[in-house]
């Protein structure tokens, strides 16, 4: 089992085998990033992830050659502008949103005839073999659908969106339909240029809050889980594994996510209520793997450097050897001491070594 790699390390654990240690995972804002390479002393960003332990990961994703867009513009016609928040910028979808395209449209009709939707054929897919090229070792990602954010934050607004779900179920049907399918396409193109080489695909939908679900298990059941059971579907059949994401308290749907068939859940953010560890791994650790569960909204950004490293402990023992992969809940914030970070990875090297 010693010296796997990164690329072994994970599949081992997706398989429910012991590999020669934890699997880890590294997400964090650039700012934080670049303090962090700071205090290390690191060059670039590869050499980080060495210092740090985490594994080789690499995403592929073609090139867009569509219309030219406006500086904060989207593909989909939104319009952003970037926030600074103190500590950096938010830009995209993470900016405020000044436009949503769709926002003033009442029916499907109307949108059909005012409103062109993204072509799959607005992106470039031939330089994917040369992205993997050299990193056939590493956790590659391609490949990926999170429409209903796509939806709410840039097409329709956050209010309007969850309108919809409830008087206007023919509008979120037709353009879920229609996003799905650029997803789904663009997708398979990446696989057909590389087959066998994607690791992981993600299947995301944010559906949860600190305490409940953001949607009813009837709306997500009608207007997610087709769709996502089709991309599911895809993806297994070109022998990658889905990583489904989804934060805060999706306790309740996860049933129904596990027999759509995902392998991985990400984030595991066990302070919301009903994701407690424990019953996470009684109760799905036979069939999928826990991805994240290192707190961020207490403990790597406000906690100390032994309560960083008791979570780390926690989660191995937790969540099960063979069934976790360790990573942030969250992307890791500018206000995170980088003492926490480092210690959460030197524990798990440690504390992870099988």
């Amino acid at each position: 089992m010693k010296g796997m790699t990164s690329r072994e390390r994970w599949l081992a654990v997706i398989r429910h085998e012991v590999p020669d240690r934890l699997p880890m995972a590294y997400s964090a804002t650039p700012e934080f990033t670049e303090k962090l390479m700071r205090h290390l002393g690191c060059g670039d960003e590869q050499a980080l992830m060495d210092r740090l332990g985490v594994d080789k990961q690499w995403g592929v994703w073609p090139k867009y050659v569509g219309p030219p867009l406006a500086k904060g513009e989207t593909v989909f016609g939104a319009r952003f502008d970037e926030i600074d928040y103190g500590l950096g910028v938010y830009t995209d979808i993470d900016g405020k949103c000044t436009y949503n395209p769709l926002a003033k449209y009442k029916t499907v009709g109307e949108i059909e005839a005012n409103y062109t939707w993204p072509s799959p054929d607005w992106w470039d897919y031939s330089d994917i073999r040369a992205q993997v090229e050299g990193k056939e070792d590493w956790v590659i990602t391609g490949g990926a659908s999170e429409p209903f954010m796509d939806y709410k934050e840039q097409l329709r607004g956050p209010e309007q969106a969850f309108v919809d779900l409830i008087e206007n179920p023919e509008i979120v049907h037709h353009c879920l339909g229609k996003m799905y399918e650029l997803c789904y396409e663009q997708t398979r193109r990446i696989y057909e240029q590389v087959p066998g080489k994607i690791m992981i695909t993600y299947v995301a939908e944010d559906m949860g809050t600190q305490q409940s679900l953001l949607y009813s298990p009837g709306q997500i059941r009608e207007f997610f889980l087709p769709h996502m059971k089709r991309m599911i579907d895809l993806a297994h059949q070109a022998g990658a594994y889905v990583m489904h994401h989804s934060d805060g308290a999706v306790r309740a749907v996860l049933p129904d996510m596990v027999e759509a068939g995902i392998d991985i859940l990400d984030p595991i953010q066990w302070r919301a209520k009903g994701m407690e560890r424990e019953g996470l791994r009684r109760d799905f650790g036979e069939r999928i793997v826990f991805h994240g569960a290192m707190d961020n909204q207490y403990t790597l950004a406000f906690g100390s450097e032994g309560e960083v490293r008791q979570e780390v402990r926690d989660n191995i023992e937790k969540l099960g050897r063979e069934s976790y992969i360790l990573a942030p809940c969250h992307m890791i914030q500018p206000v995170s001491p980088v003492e926490n970070i480092i210690a959460m990875y030197d524990e798990a090297r440690q504390y992870g070594e099988y």
